[in-house]
């Protein structure tokens, strides 16, 4: 599908195993509040109102019965055994469009009004854009021997959220050199020597990635959060 040049597509790599999460499935299709945590991060996508198109990239054995729980406009291809793999498909999806997001399935809660700013920043002349918040704990580094070796200042960082936004070309650019171990998009763009641009995230689009985040989303799902 070719997109008009002003387009917005998102992804959603949503292929990993997750087993922090210890539900013996997929993290992204856990069920939360009736619903798999997949579905409610692409239900934010479609209601931000600026998403364009959606690609979701899933393990291979799961393409079809997750066509099946998505809207029919969403498109849903196989994805690889590492991040960078499924993001490098969906990004072969990705067709005349000049900006993209990627999103974690496991952000489920992520408010449409994030995305739309997220998205809102790259239309005004943004290359890549991250939502983040202010750390609360102090954080330490330390050695392979869990020696402590430094304390950053605690002011100067910020927990990083999604969805990331970039031109397309930019994240193209980002993939071509990237290993495949990479965790964030971000990240790849940084490599580059490219300025990222941050705003403000949202508290409830926090991941979703252990058994006590699962209980705080349920128990907000439960109360009224979409």
């Amino acid at each position: 599908m070719t997109e008009s040049f002003d387009s917005v597509v998102a992804l959603v790599p949503a292929a990993g195993q997750g087993m922090r999460l210890g539900e013996g499935m997929p993290k992204a299709f856990v069920d939360l509040g009736g619903r798999v945590m997949l579905s409610r991060a692409v239900d934010g996508l479609l209601r931000s109102g600026v998403v364009d198109r959606v690609v979701v990239i899933v393990p291979e054995e799961l393409v079809d019965s997750t066509r099946t729980m998505l809207p029919a406009d969403v498109t849903v291809v196989a994805g690889g055994s590492e991040r960078t793999e499924s993001v490098r498909a969906g990004l072969a999806m990705v067709d005349g469009a000049q900006y993209v997001l990627v999103h974690d399935a496991a952000r489920a809660l992520t408010p449409p009004s994030l995305i739309a700013r997220v998205a809102a920043e790259l239309r005004s002349g943004r290359t890549a854009v991250v939502p983040v918040l202010p750390v609360a704990d102090t954080i330490k580094t330390v050695d392979i021997l869990g020696a402590v070796t430094g304390t950053p200042e605690r002011s100067e960082l910020r927990a990083v959220q999604t969805p990331q936004g970039f031109t397309v070309d930019l994240l193209r650019r980002a993939y071509d050199e990237a290993d495949d171990h990479a965790t964030d998009d971000a990240g790849l763009v940084e490599r580059l020597g490219e300025r990222v641009r941050t705003i403000v995230g949202e508290p409830t689009a926090f991941k979703i990635t252990t058994p006590l985040d699962l209980m705080l989303a349920r128990a907000l799902v439960e109360e009224g959060t979409p």
